[in-house]
């Protein structure tokens, strides 16, 4: 059954600020055909997916039919980032337009999102959609804690047939369909027996190219075209209800693939996601951007889109000039990233901060507290094991092996970092060898180190000024703990 729906989520001045319409009213807009009549929108949100894992960008072992689709009648990003590279925050940057670090414990894994932060479901229903979400939603997290009724990704529904079950006529809807793959664990070797070819994998720079690996590999690349199956049986609904060609459909990851050196960290591996656009009459069909796009733009996007004015605390941007082809408000010549707390893996439940500028040349990476594993302490201390925030699987298994041949990349999975770390991308794709210390490079560290600050500065981040540790003072409501949480003492 259907979840009330209560719009005291939505804070009192940005819900005044709304030109709210009845459904009536939209529901006549559309049957009208009148020019500015909402789109309907449907986000697909897959779980721990790395670019360029597709077919349309060129992955040889990647079977992703529907995805490939979407990028010839749409845009397809080549240069899309999340915004935290871990579940929760990033889901929260999608949903409220912001950068995590202005969204207190929404910043975090295993967390709440507080009601005074709008997000785009909320602001849609008001206008008078029908919002819905079946799977995964905003998340790991606690919902009650941050003064909600309900998942920030809309009512709940055990399917997309059932949402559109409940929906009047003409009346326009926002769905998230939020797959949990290809988020481990996998069932080893289940990749090549669904007909993944582990000789076929691309093995990311960094990784070792091992049969472990390349099977690690294609087990992950079949929970990625499982997801990709589940999102063609989404489209086919949409054609079959005859709302496709009305629906803005976007396609993306909340992060990185979950594998050593990926996830829960900023480099590319764990903050540069697939991304796919399909706006009918909006988006250039067949269009590949390299405008660097981060998952905070889809929430002004949409609600530009619904015909909503975007609110001013919302930090991304419309993506609209780009998906039409042309230059706009939505250039941005870097991505700034981030990351706190991800799992409970460290003693006391520290985080691991860190602030990211990604150029399409560069990546200059600020780590707060060098003092930390970066990984998580090499003992298990609560949850998950031994360099918690790397989630468990063969791949990681090989490197900890003690004598392992791969102590490169294990240092660069595993050990603790520098305060700066800055990369040349296009040389070193994995991001395995740091150049901060080189002369050569000095101008360029000056450049992103005052570039960051400066972004830091203007939206509000507690760390360009304080420095403090809040967020490692925030309640932790993940498991094995049970609520209420445990408030690390100071």
């Amino acid at each position: 059954m259907r979840e009330q729906i209560s719009l005291r989520l939505l804070s009192a001045g940005l819900a005044g600020a709304l030109a709210v319409a009845e459904p009536g009213t939209l529901a006549q807009e559309r049957s009208s055909g009148a020019a500015r009549a909402p789109l309907n929108v449907v986000v697909a949100i897959a779980d721990d997916w790395s670019w360029p894992h597709t077919g349309a960008d060129g992955d040889p072992a990647a079977r992703t039919p529907t995805y490939d689709r979407l990028a010839r009648e749409g845009v397809r990003f080549t240069h899309a980032f999340t915004a935290a590279p871990s579940c929760t925050p990033s889901r929260a940057a999608l949903l409220t337009g912001q950068a995590p670090h202005r969204l207190a414990e929404g910043a975090q894994l295993w967390s709440h999102l507080p009601s005074r932060f709008a997000v785009y479901p909320d602001l849609l229903e008001a206008r008078g959609y029908l919002v819905g979400h079946t799977g995964k939603g905003w998340g790991p997290g606690s919902i009650e804690p941050g003064g909600r009724t309900r998942n920030p990704a809309g009512p709940r529904y055990a399917s997309f047939p059932a949402f559109l079950a409940t929906r009047t006529a003409n009346v326009p809807f926002a769905y998230w369909f939020g797959s949990s793959d290809p988020h481990r664990p996998y069932e080893v070797a289940s990749g090549a027996r669904a007909g993944v070819d582990p000789a076929r994998v691309r093995v990311p720079a960094f990784l070792p190219d091992t049969p472990e690996v390349r099977s690690d590999v294609a087990d992950y690349l079949a929970e990625v075209e499982r997801f990709d199956r589940d999102l063609g049986a989404l489209v086919a609904a949409l054609e079959g209800a005859g709302e496709l060609d009305r629906t803005l459909l976007i396609v993306t990851s909340d992060n990185g693939m979950p594998f050593p050196g990926a996830k829960a960290t900023l480099y590319d591996g764990g903050t540069r996601v697939p991304l796919v656009i399909r706006w009918p009459g909006v988006a250039s069909a067949g269009h590949v951007s390299d405008a660097i796009v981060t998952l905070t733009d889809l929430a002004p996007t949409i609600l530009k889109a619904a015909g909503l004015d975007v609110p001013v605390d919302m930090t991304g941007l419309n993506l609209r000039p780009v998906l039409e082809g042309r230059s706009g408000e939505a250039e941005r010549d870097m991505a700034f990233l981030e990351r706190e707390r991800h799992a409970n893996v460290r003693a006391g439940d520290l985080s691991y901060p860190s602030r990211a500028a990604r150029s399409r040349e560069y990546l200059y990476v600020r780590n707060f507290r060098p003092d930390r594993w970066p990984a998580g302490d090499p003992v298990l201390h609560h949850s998950v094991g031994p360099f918690g925030d790397i989630d468990d699987g063969p791949s990681k298994q090989l490197l900890m092996r003690e004598g392992t041949a791969f102590a490169a990349f294990r240092t660069h999975a595993m050990a603790k970092r520098p305060a700066e770390e800055l990369y040349v991308v296009a040389a070193d794709p994995g991001q395995l060898h740091n150049v901060a210390q080189d002369p050569a490079h000095a101008p360029t560290l000056r450049r992103l180190r005052d570039r960051l600050a400066t972004w830091m500065s203007t939206t509000g981040d507690p760390r360009a000024t304080s420095d403090d540790d809040r967020y490692d003072r925030y309640p932790y409501y993940g498991p094995p703990l049970a609520v209420p949480p445990r408030v690390p003492a100071r």
